[in-house]
């Protein structure tokens, strides 16, 4: 015992000497409700409404059993079973297929232009682009860390295809806004959402964030907790028009994965 190295014991630093300041948030429990996981297929896509499970953070950290969850859910619902193999697939993508960390799954994709303005960047980060449902979304992840799923389809969506800016912008935002930031699950969703990763999204499918809206937040209810002022003069207008962004997406994916020329 005497080869080991000797130190006084230190004390463990408190949460608030980490950084760490109190809020009156409430974090979800470690506990899994047999109701909401049965009901999840029907539930899962309207952010105004508690339809999830919100164990994504206990799963992160590791403080639920996977399998556990995996067995509750194989009884209740097989929807709600598939998102958790999805997470078991995005891993399984890390660990065979480790260069999705610094570029895309399919080579091919990083051959894509992105535009990276950083105005625009800003104003997608802060929840400023004029599209009530996407500043939703950003405002409740830098309020809570923690994003409705179907809202993280949208927000990502809107970043590389409305915007044209390179997913790994928004991938590193979300690492470090949220609160069950697991790398494999991050990067998947972002790859899936920008085209480039294993069984994503096709380039060609541009999410149209007002007809998200009226499918999944008919009532505005989501938005009128995060944008309350969406309906006011001093609302910004759109930061791009959807039909000109779609057009324009189109055609940047087009010519590096197609080599098609831009008529100009």
């Amino acid at each position: 015992m005497d080869r080991f190295h000797q130190q006084a014991p230190k004390p463990i630093p408190s949460l608030t000497e980490m950084g760490f300041v109190p809020v009156n948030d409430p974090f979800p429990e470690a506990i899994w409700e047999e109701n909401k996981i049965r009901k999840y297929k029907e539930q899962r896509d309207f952010p105004g409404i508690e339809g999830t499970s919100k164990l994504s953070v206990h799963l992160r950290f590791g403080t639920i059993s996977i399998r556990d969850l995996a067995r509750a859910a194989h009884q209740w619902n097989e929807t709600f079973l598939n998102e958790l193999i999805w997470r078991d697939f995005y891993h399984m993508i890390l660990w065979h297929f480790p260069h999705v960390v610094a570029g895309s799954f399919k080579p091919d994709y990083d051959k894509i232009q992105w535009r990276n303005n950083k105005a625009e960047f800003e104003a997608w980060c802060e929840g400023r682009t004029g599209y009530p449902i996407v500043d939703a979304g950003m405002r409740e992840l830098n309020t809570t860390g923690y994003m409705h799923n179907r809202v993280r389809m949208i927000v990502a969506s809107f970043l590389t295809k409305h915007l044209l800016i390179d997913w790994r912008w928004g991938e590193a935002y979300f690492a470090q806004k949220l609160n069950d930031f697991d790398l494999a699950a991050n990067n998947g969703g972002w790859q899936w959402a920008a085209g480039s990763g294993c069984d994503a999204a096709p380039y060609f499918r541009v999410f149209n964030p007002y007809l998200q809206t009226l499918k999944f937040d008919p009532e505005r209810t989501y938005i009128r907790k995060w944008v309350p002022e969406f309906e006011e003069l001093t609302y910004p207008q759109p930061i791009v028009p959807h039909e000109v962004a779609r057009e324009r997406c189109l055609k940047a994916y087009a010519v590096a994965l197609k080599g098609e020329k831009i008529n100009r």
